[in-house]
């Protein structure tokens, strides 16, 4: 019962336009977007709970990690500072001596300078020319 009118070439029909026969109703289709909200929502729940114990076990993980890194870091450390303090006390006690000796040798110059007055100016004025002929 297709015919043709002059003004198209396609054929029409006199009957009346086809209505979808499978259309959901308008409240179907709100329960069917939200049955699918509520799954996505416990599907990014669920994600949410897997992340967050991942994340606790790599926490945790590196808690372990560094605690077994300070337990085995520590007693390098302690041999280390107390290399450190020896090195401090023995230089400490150089310097002591070496201020000692320092002291000694300037009051046994002083002595022998009170003993022996000329002959320290003839030996200062000896080291005087000797270092004037070295320094041209």
């Amino acid at each position: 019962m297709a015919t043709t009118t002059a003004n198209t070439p396609f054929p029409t029909s006199s009957a009346s336009p086809a209505t979808p026969a499978t259309s959901p109703p308008a409240a179907s289709a709100a329960t069917v977007v939200n049955d699918t909200a509520s799954k996505a929502g416990d599907a990014v729940d669920k994600g949410a709970a897997v992340g967050h114990d991942v994340l606790n076990r790599v926490v945790q993980g590196a808690h372990s990690a560094i605690d077994r890194v300070a337990e085995t870091a520590a007693p390098a450390v302690q041999r280390l500072q107390d290399g450190v303090q020896a090195a401090s006390e023995s230089l400490s006690q150089r310097a002591s001596d070496a201020r000692e000796l320092g002291d000694e040798w300037a009051e046994s110059l002083r002595s022998t300078v009170r003993e022996h007055p000329l002959a320290a100016v003839a030996t200062a004025l000896a080291v005087g020319v000797l270092v004037a002929r070295l320094a041209r």
